[in-house]
């Protein structure tokens, strides 16, 4: 199954989000972008807004026992943080983001745990690159002015949460072939932080 470690906002952080990213549909260029959905955070379901902090791709299912207990061990050493959703950003005029705030120390060192976790369990990790965290609003085929985009959200400051978990997220590619589906993500397990 193809999975990924993230970090889930709460329902609140996600509306705050939302109520934000709304107004942008209505920009001149936002028919051509792929966006994604606001989802449900910890507890809520399907997510498709969240911060990776680890992307496995295809994972074996006999590496799921010792992966799903390494990533427990990286939560149970990883104190609770707090973060807050700040700003936006872009990735090659290919990628909209709404960036991060806050204890970013935790987050960068809960997402080396979980990338020790994976690679410790056997799974072929990609090569390691700095880790940046976001959360991807929309997608575009094609290099697009994503400017104006950024722009809007470069004010947005979120209200503060705590980072109580880790979660384990199964990619659920779509199938159809319909344009503009997206991929639906659930939840597999999730681990608390701290002892």
């Amino acid at each position: 199954m193809r999975l990924f470690a993230a970090v889930l906002p709460p329902d609140a952080a996600l509306a705050e989000l939302g109520a934000a990213v709304a107004p942008l549909h209505a920009l001149p260029g936002a028919d051509r972008l792929r966006w994604t959905g606001r989802g449900g955070g910890p507890g809520g379901g399907a997510t498709h807004w969240h911060c990776t902090l680890a992307f496995m791709g295809e994972v074996e299912d006999r590496l799921l026992p010792e992966l799903r207990e390494r990533l427990g061990r990286a939560a149970h050493r990883t104190d609770p943080f707090t973060l807050r959703i700040h700003g936006g950003g872009r990735f090659d005029g290919k990628v909209l983001w709404a960036g991060t705030a806050g204890n970013l120390d935790m987050l960068r060192l809960l997402a080396e745990r979980a990338d020790a976790a994976a690679r410790r369990s056997g799974v072929p990790m990609s090569e390691h690159r700095k880790y940046s965290a976001h959360l991807t609003l929309a997608r575009s085929r094609v290099t697009a002015d994503l400017r104006p985009f950024a722009e809007a959200l470069g004010a947005f400051e979120g209200t503060p949460w705590e980072v109580a978990e880790l979660s384990l997220v199964r990619s659920n590619l779509p199938v159809s072939g319909m344009r503009g589906e997206q991929p639906r993500y659930e939840v597999v397990e999730a681990w608390p932080l701290g002892g």
